[in-house]
């Protein structure tokens, strides 16, 4: 299927529930086949060791949530050989990666007493306009942002220093992975982009401590999930601002701009570890966000699970939003008012502007004509018409009506003045 992504271009993707897979999707899914993977701490840790020539990983603690991962790995019979490579892969990049953390840290200690000043933290519901208002701020060059090529390999190394034929070996190396993943699933860059420089969530840094909600992103973990909602974050939120202390001592002390989903339903925790930050939360109609993290899930599906069943997604995901919409109405009160803007998107599409200035003004940050004509080009050069959409069905891919989604998030509607967006 062609995804050229011009103006206007719309794609329905038909095949949803029996995808018929390209030439290349089944040589990758066969080539995959090939491979196994010792989905074990110790041999994820070992693996990570010999890459790097580090041993310390610092607090020892995350290897009880790395066994878990592990499991669940393991435990997802669906999986496919691709999902099983990738997941191997990510887990040895985060495992390496904290240990050049550590590294960096133990031949630096000045790093620890970085102060993350007065960072701006975007959170909201999972495909809800998060990563594009993330973005959007991270236009304005007096803020400091994490690009996805600097997330995915946040310390260089000496192969990582600029050659004459590559200025920035850690850049190609995210072009690469880009186009590949873009040559498999090739629709999905219109729902979520991974290219080099687009604006990562900081859940990259929370994962180096093997935490936070990413995995069930990747495979249906329930067990997970309850492991995850039952303990404190405390320690993964402190690596997170760990993470953010090296990249600030790697490349410059700007404003710190971040943001993740997560970070809505872990409000007391945020505020603890960034007390001086300005926090925006982002609300839409669950329905709007539910209905494309769905299709999400059932299009990469194809070649990231053994089958594409729609009852998968459906049951994990309304109830997943609704723990996370529920735990942000419980705990929103902690946040300052004097420090918190709270975005309602039927508002935003109407007068961005207006919020932006808010943003600004509780940020402590002057918004002149000049960065204000700076986000208008970045608003309208990412607007969806522009690069393409795809098509949400909810009755025909998943036998289930806006409605039917919209009686679980009543307590939401009632607490925030949340319009009704999806029909």
């Amino acid at each position: 299927m062609a995804a050229s992504g011009a103006k206007g271009e719309v794609f329905d993707i038909t095949d949803m529930r029996n995808p018929v897979l390209t030439e290349l999707q089944q040589a990758a899914l066969a080539g995959a086949a090939q491979a196994n993977f010792d989905f074990s701490a110790e041999a994820i840790l070992g693996a990570a060791q010999a890459q790097t020539g580090l041993s310390d990983f610092g607090a020892m603690d995350f290897v009880e949530r790395l066994e878990l991962w592990c499991q669940c790995v393991k435990e997802d019979s669906f999986l496919s050989p691709i999902s099983h490579a990738a997941l191997w892969t990510m887990f040895l990049r985060y495992a390496s990666d904290r240990l050049r953390v550590e590294d960096i840290c133990k031949r630096h200690p000045e790093i620890l007493d970085i102060v993350i000043d007065r960072p701006i933290i975007v959170a909201g519901p999972p495909r809800s306009g998060t990563t594009h208002l993330l973005g959007l701020l991270s236009a304005d060059q007096r803020l400091r942002s994490m690009p996805w090529w600097e997330a995915t390999a946040p310390v260089p190394t000496e192969a990582d220093a600029p050659q004459a034929d590559d200025a920035n070996p850690r850049w190609t190396r995210a072009a690469a992975g880009w186009e590949q993943q873009d040559a498999m699933m090739p629709l999905f860059k219109f729902m979520h982009e991974f290219s080099p420089d687009h604006i990562s969530e900081d859940i990259e840094l929370q994962a180096l401590d093997f935490s936070s909600y990413l995995l069930e992103w990747l495979a249906l973990v329930p067990k997970w999930r309850d492991y995850y909602l039952n303990h404190d974050q405390s320690g993964t939120y402190a690596y997170l601002k760990k993470g953010l202390q090296v990249l600030t001592f790697l490349k410059g002390p700007n404003r710190w701009v971040i943001k993740c989903p997560q970070h809505m339903e872990q409000l007391p925790v945020l505020r603890a570890t960034f007390p001086d930050a300005t926090y925006v939360i982002t609300h839409r109609d669950p329905v709007a966000s539910i209905r494309s993290t769905l299709s999400m899930w059932l299009y990469a599906s194809r070649i990231l699970r053994t089958k594409s069943d729609p009852e998968e997604p459906k049951a994990y995901w309304i109830d997943r939003y609704r723990i996370l919409l529920e735990r942000c109405v419980r705990d929103h009160h902690v946040l300052p008012a004097d420090q918190t803007v709270d975005v309602y998107f039927h508002q935003w599409i109407k007068n961005p502007d207006a919020i932006l200035s808010e943003i600004y003004a509780k940020a402590g940050i002057t918004l002149d004509a000049e960065t204000l004509a700076t986000l208008h080009k970045y608003h309208a050069d990412h607007d969806p018409s522009v690069k393409g959409r795809v098509v949400f069905d909810l009755e025909r891919d998943f036998g289930i009506t806006a409605d039917d989604i919209r009686e679980n998030f009543e307590f939401y509607f009632n607490h925030f003045p949340v319009e009704r967006e999806v029909r």
